[in-house]
């Protein structure tokens, strides 16, 4: 007799059911990487591609999930930025456009965002950084949460994935929760599905696929890279908080450090308020994320990755990367249940 789920299509059942998928693998919303081919690649090969809205208007979101219906009639989500200017219209888009799941993430989303999704159709998802958060946005009305740890590429919090699981799945049964940070191979979404998983949400492994856009160079610093060459940026102003990046050690990073000493110079002299200093900010990433990413400057773009990077050793097709991670928590799983049951 066992006491979990002896098949993966047991274990992430819930999480399944709840995308509209076969797998429950998220693709990571990574800003100029996640867009029309790669998310339809993600959902084509069983999985729930993500569209990285960032600091696209109106218009070029349109387009984008336009485009990507065009590649895949599978089910697919959208990650808007909760501080986007034009967050209301973007909702509209996606709602329009019947876009099933929105992801709101980089900061807590109102109650009357939450409520616009779910009254217009769609569902959503939130980030969870801490315990109280995830309850929180639940009795606000939040479909199912993500917690991501610092494992992460991109903008992360202070704690670790696995201590965040702890925390979390637990104690929040109500919704699926997606775990995120530093997931690189199929073991570690086998033992976040034991733990309470309703699955696991990726991005770093699929930066190499064939199917994304991102520039050579780009995937040959992924290729090239091992996991402690994934650093956070610095922050040099305890009076002006910066969420934290991860992304690939360079001279970007030290761009970012003197951007800072600029924007806070113009927040202490009342030339920008708090919200337009961060958001400016968050200008300097997108820029730097696209050089990198589009041009292929590795060298004084932002080579946003996670730790799991250091897993990342050749360009692939995106189902096969898929079905190897499936592949690979199916045997961590089924491979115990036998264990146990012949023991």
């Amino acid at each position: 007799m066992t006491n979990g789920p002896e098949t993966i299509e047991m274990a992430w059942k819930r999480g399944c059911d709840f995308l509209g998928t076969k797998y429950a693998i998220l693709g990571g919303a990574m800003s100029w990487v996640s867009e029309r081919n790669l998310v339809a690649a993600i959902s084509n090969a069983g999985g729930f591609g993500v569209i990285a809205c960032g600091a696209m208007t109106p218009e070029l979101l349109d387009a984008e999930i336009k485009g990507t219906q065009a590649l895949t009639d599978k089910p697919f989500g959208v990650n808007l930025i909760t501080m986007h200017p034009d967050l209301d219209k973007l909702v509209d888009i996606c709602l329009a456009n019947n876009v099933g799941h929105v992801v709101l993430a980089g900061g807590v989303p109102s109650k009357e965002t939450i409520f616009k999704i779910k009254e217009g159709g769609a569902k959503t998802i939130c980030f969870a950084p801490i315990l109280a958060l995830a309850k929180k946005l639940i009795r606000t009305g939040a479909d199912a949460l993500i917690i991501e740890g610092m494992e992460a590429g991109g903008h992360i919090g202070p704690v670790a994935t696995s201590v965040l699981a702890q925390e979390i799945l637990p104690h929040v049964t109500e919704v699926p929760v997606f775990v995120a940070g530093g997931i690189g191979r199929g073991e570690a979404i086998t033992n976040y599905l034991r733990m309470g998983a309703s699955g696991c949400q990726l991005g770093t492994v699929f930066v190499c696929a064939h199917e994304s856009i991102a520039h050579p160079d780009f995937k040959k610093a992924f290729i090239r890279a091992s996991a402690r060459d994934a650093v956070t940026t610095v922050q040099v102003d305890p009076m002006f908080p910066v969420i934290p990046v991860r992304a690939l050690n360079n001279e970007g990073g030290k761009k970012f450090i003197e951007t800072q000493h600029a924007v806070i110079a113009k927040y202490k002299s009342g030339e920008l308020d708090l919200e337009a200093a961060q958001l400016e900010i968050e200008h300097f990433w997108a820029g730097a994320l696209r050089r990198a990413v589009i041009e292929g400057d590795v060298e004084y773009g932002s080579v946003m990755a996670g730790q799991s990077v250091g897993m990342v050793k050749k360009e692939q097709a995106t189902t096969e990367i898929v079905e190897e991670l499936v592949a690979q928590a199916r045997a961590a799983l089924e491979g115990s249940e036998v264990e146990r049951n012949t023991s």
